[in-house]
Order: structure tokens, then C-alpha cells, then sequence
């Protein structure tokens, strides 16, 4: 890592890419939040080796927050109500494969109310670059309008503190 800069992939790489969001996007149809669906797949050697989806810590109602209005009073907070797609995919590769983590490639989606695909934005959710930086992710892929873009993770976190 280090010495690559982001790129849109290309042709089979680009392809290939598309079928690993299509994977996150099916993880996403089983998120629970009730503010966003999002689905990420951590991929290495051509094989899945952890996935997460969005929702209230452990699945459970109780744990719900994004059905209410929650003012916190602290400048500095975590402002989403829900465990992070990237931090539940990184938790279950660790748990499945934690041999494989280091170098993988992390897709991460967001799906409308129709199970589709949505285009990302730019970098921007500090905590998740900075798990998937520290546990040695090598990239972070992100669907933008112009295609598939590859990120190095080291300079996927760099951007996410990027202002807006």
C-alpha cells in the first residue's frame, strides 16, 4: 500500500468488481435499519471472507435506535444508529478467517427500498477506514457514478477526513 492512488477499474476488473457489489447488495436486503440498507463482502483470493449488513447491535428491537429522535449532547459522536455494514464484515472475517484479512479488498454498497444498488459518494465514514486500515484491508471499493473505484485503504482513510 502506499505508493497506489485510487482508480476506476477497467474492463474484467471492473466486471468482476460489479459481481462483488451485486454480493454486498444481496447482504444489504437484510439489513435492519430503518434509515439505510447498506451490504459490504470483504473478498480475498476470489472468495468471500466475511460479510455484514447494517443493523441495531445484535439484531435485536431493543437495541434500535434509528426509529427514534436521539439528541446527544456531546460535540463528538458516532451519529448512524446502527453497526456499520464494513464493521459487521470486518467482525466475521476476523471471527471465520482472520489468516486471510490482511491484503483482501472490502466492497461496500448501499440498496434502495427496492433491493438496487445506490451510487456512492465520496469517502467519508472515518471510523470504518480507520478498522479496515488498522486490520490491513489493502482496498476499499466504492460504486461511484462513474464506476467502480478502488481505493487504497490507506488512502480511503486520508479522504474520509477530507472535508465535505
Amino acid at each position: 500500500m502506499g505508493s497506489r492512488h485510487m482508480e476506476y477499474l477497467k474492463e474484467q476488473q471492473e466486471k468482476e468488481a460489479i459481481l462483488w457489489m451485486d454480493k454486498a447488495a444481496m447482504v444489504a436486503k437484510r439489513a435492519l435499519c430503518l434509515k439505510s440498507k447498506c451490504g459490504t463482502v470483504i473478498v480475498k483470493d476470489g472468495e468471500i471472507i466475511g460479510e455484514g449488513y447494517n443493523a441495531p447491535p445484535l439484531d435485536q428491537e431493543e437495541n434500535r435506535v434509528c426509529n427514534k429522535e436521539v439528541s446527544f449532547g456531546k460535540p463528538k459522536y458516532d451519529r448512524t444508529c446502527c453497526m456499520h455494514a464494513e464493521w459487521r464484515a470486518i467482525i466475521d472475517a476476523l471471527r471465520r478467517n482472520p489468516e486471510r484479512v490482511k491484503g483482501s479488498k472490502l466492497y461496500f454498497i448501499r440498496v434502495d427500498e427496492n433491493g438496487e444498488g445506490k451510487k456512492s459518494g465520496k469517502p467519508y465514514c472515518t471510523v470504518c477506514s480507520r478498522m479496515a486500515l488498522d486490520v490491513g484491508i489493502a482496498y476499499f471499493l466504492l460504486w461511484h457514478e462513474m464506476g467502480v473505484c478502488e481505493y487504497p485503504t490507506d488512502e480511503y482513510n486520508q479522504l474520509s477526513y477530507a472535508p465535505e
